[in-house]
């Protein structure tokens, strides 16, 4: 018999109680759950809520504890990104014949990965990724790009390029979506937006008057990012050799 299967020691009434047996946590403290939880706490409160602090207290422990598995929240912050990334599909090869299709896909799955998280686009900004589906997402956009003929320094540019202009077009999104700024509220706005570049003196500003019902079509969210991706891509095939 081990000393876990003992019954309770008895122990004389003027002893030192034994101490009160903590409940056994549901899940072990590792940098997955913690990953896990601090995400949670994205989605539901914003990024400015996650600290070590209020990750712990998620996990039932204490800070100190979550210092074992991650060393800084600098390092919180880059295992929360890199599970993010994580949520993207990757395919496992290339298609020399589809590949700006390919490659145009990968970015929609990155864009619906970032933005469905609140504002964890903000953390993305001014940070590179070196985790293990970061670097994955590396791989998967290099073999794309080669597939595609292009010089390595041209994919060197565009692997910065591509995930600049994603993050940029889910922050904005997160942003609009944190003010409850709806597809109705920016409709409404257009027009206000079409009535004042249409009224502002056209002798100053002949092409915002000429352009005011272009500049504010109200194109949805998507139309605008397929518009800057087709953009992106068929510049980065002019570069093909």
């Amino acid at each position: 018999m081990s000393s876990g299967d003992l019954p309770p020691v008895p122990r004389l009434p003027t002893r030192t109680p034994p101490r009160k047996q903590r409940a056994p946590r549901e899940r072990s403290l590792t940098r997955e759950a913690i990953a896990t939880a601090a995400l949670e706490i994205v989605d539901s409160e914003g990024l400015d809520a996650m600290t070590m602090r209020r990750v712990a207290e998620k996990l039932g422990t204490g800070a100190a504890s979550l210092y074992a598995h991650v060393a800084s929240k600098e390092d919180l912050l880059e295992l929360v990104v890199d599970r993010v990334i994580g949520e993207v599909e990757i395919p496992p090869e290339a298609d020399p014949e589809h590949w700006q299709r390919d490659l145009k896909q990968g970015l929609r799955d990155m864009r619906a990965a970032i933005a469905g998280h609140r504002d964890i686009a903000r953390a993305i900004f001014a940070r590179i990724p070196f985790g293990e589906n970061a670097l994955g997402g590396a791989e998967w956009m290099i073999r794309t790009l080669r597939a595609g003929g292009l010089p390595d320094q041209v994919i060197a540019y565009a692997c910065d390029l591509l995930p600049l202009y994603v993050t940029a077009v889910a922050y904005e999104e997160g942003l609009y979506a944190s003010e409850n700024v709806t597809p109705e509220v920016m409709l409404e706005f257009n027009v206000r937006m079409r009535d004042f570049y249409a009224s502002v003196p056209p002798e100053r500003f002949p092409n915002v008057v000429a352009l005011a019902a272009n500049l504010t079509a109200g194109g949805t969210g998507d139309e605008r990012f397929e518009f800057g991706l087709e953009v992106l891509v068929r510049g980065l095939a002019a570069m093909a050799d």
